[in-house]
C-alpha cells in the first residue's frame, strides 16, 4: 500500500481528498491542529497527528511517523488554509501574516520537507491547493488571493527543480466548493462568487 500526508485533511476538500485516498487502499496521515472532523473517526488505514503547517518541525515529524507507520512516503498534499473576507483599507498587518504563514508559507514548508524526503528516492508526487482566486483576484480577498497567487508560481518553481530528479509537482485551482468555510458565509457574497463564475464559464463559450 502507498502512503499520503494530507495536511488540513479533516474537514472540506481535504477531508474528501482523503476518503478518495482511503477508499482506493492507501494509507492516509493526516496533519491538522486539532482532532476533528475526518481525524476523529476510526479506519484502519487512517492516522492523525497534530501539528502546524506554519512550524518547520511538524512537517518533519509528520514525515517521521508515515516512515514509522508504513515504510514509505509517496505523496503530499498541501491542503492546510483559509480564507476571510476584509477590504484592504480595513487588513491589519496581524491579520495579512497570519493568511501568509498558513496559505504560503505552510505550502513551502511542507513541499521542502517532502522534496528533501523524496529527492533520495527520485519518486514522489506533491499537490497544493491553490485557487480561482490566486489566478484572478477578487475584491475584499486581497491576502487570500495573494497567499493563493504565491502557492500557483511555487508550484510552478518547484516543479522545474524537481523534475530531474523524479518528482512531479503540481496544484489545483478550485472556485467555490461546498464546504464549512462556504457554509458559513454570508449569501450576498456566496452570490456574488457564485455570479463571477458564471459570468466566466459564459464568456468560455462567445
Amino acid at each position: 500500500m502507498k502512503t499520503v500526508i494530507i495536511t488540513g485533511g479533516t474537514q472540506g476538500i481535504g477531508a474528501d481528498i482523503a476518503r478518495k485516498f482511503m477508499d482506493t487502499s492507501w494509507n492516509v496521515l493526516i496533519g491538522a491542529r486539532s482532532k476533528s472532523g475526518l481525524a476523529g473517526e476510526s479506519h484502519e488505514n487512517l492516522k492523525f497527528q497534530k501539528m502546524d503547517v506554519r512550524e518547520e518541525s511538524g512537517h518533519q515529524k509528520l514525515i517521521q511517523t508515515a516512515i514509522e507507520w508504513t515504510g514509505s512516503l509517496d505523496c503530499y498534499i498541501n491542503c492546510a488554509g483559509f480564507s476571510r473576507w476584509s477590504s484592504v483599507k480595513d487588513v491589519g498587518v496581524k491579520f495579512l501574516s497570519e493568511m501568509l504563514d498558513i496559505n504560503l508559507k505552510g505550502t513551502f514548508l511542507c513541499s521542502r520537507a517532502a522534496v528533501r524526503h523524496m529527492i533520495p528516492k527520485r519518486a514522489g508526487v506533491i499537490v497544493s491547493l491553490a485557487s480561482i482566486s490566486g489566478k484572478e483576484g477578487n475584491a475584499n480577498m486581497a491576502p487570500y488571493s495573494v497567499s493563493k497567487a504565491g502557492v500557483i508560481c511555487f508550484t510552478k518553481t518547484l516543479a522545474k527543480e524537481v523534475l530531474s530528479e523524479g518528482i512531479r509537482v503540481n496544484c489545483v485551482a478550485p472556485a467555490l466548493i461546498d464546504t464549512p468555510i462556504l457554509q458559513g458565509m454570508e449569501r450576498e457574497r456566496v452570490d456574488f462568487l457564485t455570479s463571477k463564475i458564471r459570468c466566466s464559464v459564459g464568456l468560455l463559450y462567445i
